[in-house]
């Protein structure tokens, strides 16, 4: 019952599948897509399989496609490939029944090695999502495999074993490289999930924000706060806020009775109403410090910088520095 419960968590926790609705299993026959079929099946879900068979491995193909439609009552789609490399067999794999929501058995497992490859491949630390773009799901992602394959074990469930596993890049970080950081330290798997949970506990704007390949971007954290990014600098700022009566920003205290005006942070490209000079320039000019620009106030109407508290006045606005 515990992996149940902790399938259906993680499910319930990210709206992977609706309750009790349709869901094709995508699978090889091994255990982690076996036990992905089973599990679902005895969570409720109107579960299907579908096997993709590529035929690389001759007869050995041709007997996972036997027992994927025999076991698992599988419907059986055969796509050649051109070239063969692991990129293009996945992409093969999520292209057939996109009409459909798919699932695949990915299991914490399948989440360090992807971390560790991304990592020395690209120096990028992310892992799989819970949800691909094209909306194939990840059920089994709280389980470790050898939990997929003790599950089948105990229902005295059949799975096959991929050979050439071994001889793909996953396969030598799975044999050799993951064992050997194990005997650096027993909670190695752990450790590296936990650097990926770590990531998580960001506000998802903050998350895309950081992916971003954008140059300049700024996103709203919610609560008033929001997130900027220019280039290889990031800071936080206070969103915009209504000058209908006195407002605090940082060490300032401004006050005015005029209609329409909103107090927020500096942005590159801010200009004086009216004017053609660049708060940037104002700043320079003043001698304010790069670091202290992000968290001075600006006095704005619309998109207009009307004040700049300290350094350029208006009529009609207060501002004193406690």
């Amino acid at each position: 019952m515990e992996v149940l419960e902790r399938v259906e968590r993680h499910i319930r926790a990210n709206d992977l599948i609706p309750p009790g609705g349709e869901v094709t299993c995508l699978v090889s026959g091994g255990a982690d897509s076996t036990c992905l079929h089973g599990v679902l099946g005895e969570l409720g879900y109107r579960v299907s399989a579908l096997h993709v068979d590529h035929g690389l491995r001759g007869e050995e193909s041709d007997a996972d496609a036997r027992f994927c439609a025999e076991v698992l009552g599988a419907e059986v789609v055969r796509v050649h490939p051109l070239r063969g490399t692991e990129d293009e067999l996945r992409e093969l794999r999520y292209a057939v029944a996109a009409d459909r929501l798919r699932a695949t058995g990915h299991t914490a497992s399948d989440q360090v090695e992807t971390i560790l490859y991304r990592l020395v491949s690209s120096g990028n630390a992310k892992g799989i999502k819970p949800r691909r773009e094209d909306g194939v799901v990840r059920p089994l992602l709280p389980l470790w495999r050898e939990e997929t394959e003790a599950w089948c074990r105990d229902r005295g469930l059949e799975f096959r074993t991929d050979a050439t596993n071994a001889d793909t890049k996953r396969g030598l970080i799975r044999e050799k490289i993951v064992p050997l950081l194990e005997r650096l330290h027993p909670g190695a798997r752990e450790n590296i999930l936990r650097a990926l949970d770590d990531r998580r506990t960001m506000p998802p704007a903050l998350a895309r924000l950081l992916d971003s390949p954008a140059g300049s971007k700024r996103v709203d954290l919610g609560g008033g706060l929001q997130a900027v990014r220019e280039h290889d600098r990031l800071w936080l700022e206070q969103g915009p806020v209504d000058l209908d009566r006195e407002v605090r920003w940082g060490g300032w205290r401004i006050a005015s009775d005029l209609p329409g005006l909103k107090v927020r942070g500096w942005r590159p490209g801010d200009r004086l109403a009216g004017r053609s000079k660049k708060i940037q320039d104002v700043f320079v000019d003043a001698k304010i410090p790069r670091s202290d620009r992000e968290g001075w106030p600006l006095v704005v109407r619309g998109d207009e910088v009307v004040a700049v508290p300290g350094i350029v006045d208006a009529e009609g606005v207060s501002a004193t520095r406690e």
